[in-house]
Parts: C-alpha cells; structure tokens; sequence
C-alpha cells in the first residue's frame, strides 16, 4: 500500500488542527459546513431508525424540515456511500412486505414505490419477486375472507351486485387487475351463496 507523501500529511495534520482550533476558514474542514452535514445526518439516520426509506423519500422529509438542499445532498451521498441508502433494497424490501403482509398487487406497489421516487430499473427487479399466480391466489383469498361476510343468500340482483361491489372493493383497493377482481369476487360470492343454502 503506498504511503501518503509527507507533504500531504503535514497538510492533513493542519487542517485537522485548524478544524479543531475553529479557524478553519476556507481549508479542507469547513467546521460550520461540517455541523450543518452533522444535523441533517443525525435526522436522516433518525428516519432510517424508523424504517428503511427510498432517497427521494429522505430527500422530501429533510426538506421539508427546512434543512439547505445542498446539504441534504452531501449527506445522502455520503450516506448512499456508506450503504445506508440504497434504493433497490429498499424496493425489495418494500415489495416483500407489502405484498405478504397487506395482500398488495404488483400494479399498487408498483405505483408506491414511483410516488417514492424509485426508478424504473429497481422498480422492475423488485417486482420480480411477485408470482402472477401467487398474486390471483391471494386475491382469491381475499375475496374469499370478504365473502364470509355475506350472512345470507342475496334475494335480489340489486342486493347481489351490492355483495358484489363489496367484494370487488377490497380487491380494487389492493390494486388488483378490474377483469380479473371481478371474475374472483362472483367465484367467492357464488361459493359463498352455496355454503349458505346448504345451511338452511
């Protein structure tokens, strides 16, 4: 490994000083640019604390809480860096979740994710990670779950199409696929139908 010339560790070893002494006015260290990074960092890093975050996402939030937007640029550099932000991990992770744990479509967390300020690229990978038939099953579960809460049989087309709305409802607000929602919610809602007249 190549040693720094001596030259330039004197140079180093005077700036640290004059940063440590305050009087560094124009040197490498900058003390006030240095403790403006040092409040937006420690604010980024309390966001990530919270969860992880897309840099637009940052970027937004460290804005609006009215720090200077070069600044919040050095810092989310430095941070991207040190690994700390990084937005196809946090696609992936985004996708992962949402999709297991809240029954969101590929075309909803694709949306998400735009909205914050993921690119295409890493939108894309991360959405690979959603079957097309792991996704129909877990609207069919849905639909299913929502069916259960027809009590019983509609009397009427009226009273069917509004069981039906329902159904198609919690589908559509997960961002499912209209054709499709709507061939799952009548299969849930007719299966539901047929367990309720075998009741009686």
């Amino acid at each position: 490994m190549n040693q720094p010339a001596p030259e330039k560790l004197a140079r180093l070893r005077q700036a640290l000083e004059a940063y440590e002494s305050g009087a560094a006015g124009g040197g490498l260290f900058d003390r006030e640019a240095e403790e403006a990074k040092a409040k937006v960092r420690s604010r980024a890093l309390g966001l990530l604390d919270q969860r992880s975050r897309s840099r637009q996402e940052l970027y937004d939030r460290l804005v609006k809480a009215e720090f200077e937007p070069n600044v919040i640029e050095d810092v989310l550099d430095d941070l991207t860096h040190a690994g700390l932000v990084n937005d196809a991990a946090f696609a992936h992770e985004w996708v992962s979740q949402r999709h297991k744990r809240r029954g969101k479509s590929a075309s909803a967390l694709n949306r998400e994710l735009r909205e914050k300020g993921v690119g295409e690229a890493d939108r894309a990978e991360a959405l690979e990670q959603i079957d097309p038939a792991d996704e129909e099953a877990m609207a069919q579960t849905l639909a299913e779950k929502k069916a259960r809460s027809t009590k019983c049989v509609p009397s009427d087309c009226k009273e069917r199409d509004k069981a039906l709305r329902r159904i198609v409802g919690v589908l559509a607000r997960r961002g499912f696929n209209e054709g499709m929602s709507l061939q799952i919610a009548i299969s849930a809602l007719d299966a539901r139908c047929a367990e309720l007249r075998a009741e009686e």
